[in-house]
């Protein structure tokens, strides 16, 4: 962990340690990935006006979601597929998480039965995925509630599966098909084959996707996996079921627009995660950071959380400053898993932690509660 100083570095030193097929799954984005590179691009628009001898001695980045205080402003937020990447990465993620006192939220694209999850973690956040029925809805809510699940996350954004071409040029799909060219690429990561497929088989059989459904879910090799997570027919009128089922806080992740923002906070919403799905669904969108300040003006009070290309401490920063009550992170500490477990997730949480707090310090900031968007400027000094 030595060489690890940066979450950016995670990508670095994992990027040979899995097949070819399974990085582009986790790397790349839709098209022609220019939402995932302007994700990134955006914070560059933004620059601190910094205060000075204010007394930062004590400080603390300590935020309160849902009536519970986490001891930073960011999570992990929800990954498919992360038990196929590292061994048990979604337990490992959410032991990670339950030990930092950060939000965990498990993503219904899971092999890992939520259940079993939420034993790891009883602060266990879960991203839904059912089928656009009453009964699926209600379904799916009973069984959070069963697993105790605290936070219950409707996906809004996968009306339809997005072009995710370099899939394909990797040799990679759903379904899993074992041509000649994944094969291969398979054997030539021994390390990943024995450690993290052959373990997985060995515990669990053939991989399924036992979160989809509130029966389940489809094997990875299953045709039936085709399009398994889309579903066209999702609407208002399926949140509304929801609200009336679920009691707990409830969140719709992969809002961009204010307008919808106001739609969650009218059919019953907690809070809402501002999202593009990490660039991977429709390219060209815009970044959920471009549109915090609308959104915050449309929330009438809801809890409004953001993802989307968060890796330093002042990311997170300026995302806090605009108004934003925490910030969710996705990749990185799937790479961390994937190089190290647990350990090395714990050690990802510390290095933001760590960004976070000095970058208060610098920044003249003792609390979040103490930014503002008058800490922040546009780039070139347009205000």
């Amino acid at each position: 962990m030595r060489k690890i100083l940066d979450l950016d570095d995670f990508e670095r030193v994992v990027r040979r340690k899995l097949p070819r097929a399974v990085f582009g799954y986790v790397k790349h984005g839709s098209e022609t990935e220019t939402s995932l590179r302007s994700n990134r691009a955006v914070f560059d628009q933004w620059r601190f006006i910094t205060r000075v001898l204010v007394g930062v001695a004590e400080r603390s980045q300590g935020v309160t979601l849902f009536g519970r205080r986490y001891e930073a402003p960011f999570g992990i937020s929800p990954m498919g597929g992360s038990a196929l990447v590292g061994y048990d990465a979604h337990n490992v993620m959410a032991r990670a998480a339950a030990a930092a006192r950060i939000p965990f939220i498990l993503s219904a694209n899971s092999i890992i039965p939520l259940e079993e999850v939420a034993k790891q973690n009883a602060d266990t956040w879960f991203a839904a995925y059912q089928s656009a029925t009453r009964s699926a809805v209600i379904g799916i809510a009973d069984r959070c509630v069963r697993a105790g699940i605290r936070v219950l996350v409707v996906t809004a954004d996968v009306a339809v599966h997005s072009n995710r071409e370099s899939d394909p040029r990797n040799g990679f799909g759903f379904p899993v098909r074992p041509t000649p060219r994944l094969t291969w690429d398979v054997l030539t990561h021994p390390r990943w084959m024995l450690g993290v497929l052959a373990r997985t088989v060995a515990k669990r059989g053939i991989p399924r996707m036992v979160n989809l459904e509130p029966g389940g879910g489809p094997s990875l090799f299953s045709a039936q996996m085709k399009g398994s997570t889309a579903h066209p027919a999702l609407s208002w009128e399926h949140i509304r079921i929801m609200r009336e089922h679920w009691k707990g806080p409830l969140v719709i992740k992969g809002i961009l627009s204010p307008q919808d923002v106001a739609l969650a906070r009218d059919h019953g919403a907690d809070g809402v995660i501002l999202s593009n799905h990490g660039g991977r669904q429709l390219d060209q969108a815009v970044s959920p950071l471009e549109m915090l300040p609308a959104a915050i003006e449309a929330a009438g009070g809801l809890t409004v959380m953001i993802d989307s290309g968060y890796r330093r401490g002042t990311d997170v920063l300026k995302a806090l400053a605009l108004g934003a009550h925490a910030v969710f992170v996705g990749r990185p500490f799937l790479y961390a898993a994937a190089h190290g477990g647990q350990g090395a997730v714990a050690h990802g949480i510390s290095l933001l932690r760590e960004e976070i707090d000095k970058d208060m310090a610098l920044l003249g900031v003792r609390r979040i509660e103490e930014l503002s968007p008058e800490m922040l400027i546009r780039a070139g000094g347009v205000p």
